[in-house]
């Protein structure tokens, strides 16, 4: 069985698979590009690492405790093609995904730390005993995902600030925002991470790409020219 999260995945790798579909811009004139294949390669491996190494599969709840950032959106991707609920609040899920592994409360079945500088290699410090570090361990799992076990389309994909439930079957007819076919979608940080998801999965229905900024970004109006945004 399929969810529309796994057919989002195969037009992003099929097609004009070297455009760009999501770039970042950080602060120290960070920037990151990722085309549809190269986001395609770094779900995949997420998505394996879920399964493979945490054991991860449909119906599990995975908390993202992280900014807007290109990594969250990784992140995201991966937990919904896998099957699982994304989680936006903390509470109540199997697995959490943190930038900041010291400020933990609660327990999970696995924690993962997750270095937002993009040419990090790994976790910058010492890690708390058992937490996983996500850029030392994502490049050894493989850049095609084959899914275990069958994702449900009627169980939850993602709860929103609203309470809205929105199920894995209608995820991107009812979270993702509609966006004009072919958009270069520009995504502020500042908005936060909830909305980035919502408009980056409705510019990615329609073949569009996105750009995110940090929140903290000089001259956004000339960066944002550069990049020839367009389109809403």
């Amino acid at each position: 069985m399929t969810i529309p999260a796994i057919h989002l995945m195969t037009s992003l790798r099929s097609g004009n698979s070297t455009a760009p579909r999501l770039t970042w811009y950080g602060l120290d004139a960070e920037r990151v590009e990722l085309s549809g294949k190269v986001l395609d390669n770094w779900v995949a491996k997420t998505s394996n690492l879920l399964q493979d190494e945490l054991d991860a599969g449909p119906g599990m709840q995975l908390a993202l405790d992280l900014p807007p950032h290109w990594k969250s959106l990784v992140w995201a991707l991966a937990a919904w093609q896998l099957g699982l609920e994304t989680v936006l609040n903390g509470e109540g899920a199997d697995y959490l995904v943190t930038a900041a592994p010291d400020a933990v409360a609660g327990k999970y079945d696995a924690v993962v730390a997750v270095a937002l500088p993009a040419l990090a290699m790994r976790w910058d410090g010492v890690l708390p005993a058992g937490c996983l570090d996500y850029s030392a361990e994502v490049r050894s799992h493989g850049d095609v995902f084959m899914q275990h076990a069958d994702p449900d389309p009627s169980a939850c994909a993602i709860v929103a600030s609203d309470g809205r439930r929105h199920l894995h079957g209608d995820l991107l007819d009812s979270f993702a925002v509609p966006h004009e076919e072919g958009v270069r979608l520009h995504v502020p940080g500042s908005a936060g991470l909830e909305a980035a998801l919502a408009d980056a999965l409705g510019a990615w229905r329609g073949g569009g790409s996105v750009v995110i900024t940090h929140p903290d970004v000089a001259d956004a109006g000339k960066l944002l020219a550069a990049e020839r945004i367009h389109g809403s």
